[in-house]
């Protein structure tokens, strides 16, 4: 049983640097007050159960593809599943759920690699692989629960002929998957379960391939590569590894690495599988030989259209942070993060918070598949305690689930909250909009700062302090930029 290091790490960090004051962040002059449109988030809420992507609406609007880049539309949970819930509080409960679960695989994932297990430490939880005498994949494992975890979707074809599927986005993973025929345990999805042997492009790949050598934990049968994959949440996903052909937009890629999962748990309902947006090999930048991407994360309350681009340049007027890689773990994405304001003032934090150290603990990673932003215990307390300074004119309410800060705003119809910009070297600021961290958490007018704490020494940037913003990984120079109203 290994400790948990980062943590130990972390505890020492802030004990042994609390009289530490000359490598404080200085004051600097940003913007002090945004407004939120408390009218305009409720009336969402309202209307969030009520729709559900129309697919002849979808096929109507082909993503573009040019010679320079590919591009998949982008669709929330929402509008590709509809809400089964009865009431907006109780959608916000089971996303916060989901969102735990979520951190929680993460942090667990990011501990096996610290802690230096290795392959043949892991253990399968699995004792029967499901194969087929045609044909075998591999799939990795995604974070989530029963209830499912993926927030953002898109469509894509699978195979030749090209049959169309919904696939979870997400940057925190690194192999593309999908459920597989024959299912021996799979979780409901949209649309029929893949079938290998109906696709001319399926091909199976032997043990000594480098795709089926770079990941986590492997296994050989019969000369043909299988898969097994388990985070700390419960959730699996078992099968064999082949190359199949994705059909993005109106172009063709054949030879991608995808697993075919024949036994799936604790995945999220819905989509067909996983494409793979993390920094490893088997990731779908990587296998596409791209040197940038970029995302916009629509607002999961609506039923509106953005776009993932593959090629795409980071805008000329994007905020632009350095994208740091930890030598440990080369799936998550870091972030040069610098410091944070609350109101115009530079939380009282060292710089070096959000630094990675060389036993690869620390730092702070950008991640499409988390939905509340984490920040380590003092930090997030020293950027509660400047919110709650800056809104003593608001009526508290009771906190809900894991937020602590909450306001009841039935009788608002906007505020002036204080402005929470993350800071990064060079000057470069990013001023979140203030609906991307005063959130609706029922339609009867509560909202919640949407930060949380975490024990861990990893901080985590999510989904809902990235809406509304293209967010571009331009892989070549080692940059992140963050360009806001370019969805």
């Amino acid at each position: 049983m290994f400790s948990h290091r980062c943590f130990v790490l972390f505890i020492f960090f802030l004990v042994s640097h609390s009289s530490v004051t000359s490598r404080i962040l200085p004051k600097i002059s940003v913007t002090t007050s945004t407004i939120l449109d408390v009218s305009d988030s409720i009336r969402r809420t309202k209307g969030a159960p009520s729709f559900q992507l129309n697919q002849q609406e979808e096929q109507s609007h082909t993503p573009s593809f040019s010679s320079s880049s590919f591009s998949l539309q982008l669709h929330s949970r929402a509008s590709v599943q509809g809400n089964e819930h009865s009431d907006y509080k109780s959608l916000t409960l089971a996303r916060l759920d989901r969102d735990s679960a979520r951190v929680k695989s993460l942090m667990a994932r990011l501990d096996l690699a610290t802690n230096n297990i290795s392959k043949a430490d892991l253990k399968p939880v699995i004792t029967t692989m499901y194969t087929t005498e045609q044909q075998e994949i591999e799939a990795p494992l995604i974070s989530g629960t029963t209830q499912g975890s993926g927030e953002y979707f898109t469509r894509v074809g699978i195979g030749n002929p090209a049959r169309e599927v919904y696939m979870v986005l997400d940057t925190g993973s690194d192999v593309n998957w999908l459920q597989c025929a024959p299912c021996a345990d799979c979780y409901h999805q949209t649309e029929p379960i893949f079938e290998p042997s109906s696709s001319s492009s399926y091909s199976t790949l032997s043990c000594d391939t480098p795709q089926c050598k770079a990941l986590e934990v492997s296994e050989c049968r019969n000369a043909t590569c299988l898969y097994e994959v388990s985070y700390g949440d419960g959730s699996y996903t078992v099968g064999d590894l082949a190359t199949e052909t994705l059909t993005i937009g109106s172009a063709s890629v054949d030879n991608v690495a995808v697993g075919c999962g024949h036994s799936n748990q604790g995945l999220f309902v819905g989509a067909a599988g996983l494409l793979g947006l993390g920094g490893g090999l088997l990731a779908l930048p990587s296998q596409l030989n791209t040197t940038s991407f970029s995302y916009c994360l629509v607002d999961r309350d609506s039923d509106s259209v953005s776009t993932v681009e593959f090629g795409s340049d980071i805008s000329p007027d994007a905020v632009v942070a350095p994208l740091l890689r930890n030598h440990q773990l080369d799936t998550f994405y870091y972030l040069g993060l610098t410091g944070i304001s609350v109101g115009g003032e530079m939380l009282q934090i060292l710089s070096s918070s959000f630094e990675v150290d060389e036993s690869g603990c620390g730092g702070i990673i950008i991640d499409s598949g988390t939905a509340v932003t984490r920040l380590q215990t003092g930090i997030y307390n020293s950027l509660r305690d400047a919110f709650v300074k800056g809104t003593t004119d608001l009526e508290k309410a009771a906190g809900v689930a894991m937020f602590d800060t909450c306001y009841n705003l039935a009788a608002k119809t906007t505020i002036e909250v204080p402005t929470v910009a993350f800071h990064f070297p060079g000057g470069n600021m990013l001023a979140l909009p203030a609906k991307n961290y005063m959130i609706p958490v029922d339609s009867v007018g509560t909202f919640c700062l949407a930060f949380a704490p975490t024990a861990s020494s990893l901080a985590i940037i999510g989904n809902v302090q990235q809406q509304g913003t293209r967010v571009g990984f331009d892989l070549a120079n080692s940059l992140i930029g963050f360009s806001t109203n370019k969805c």
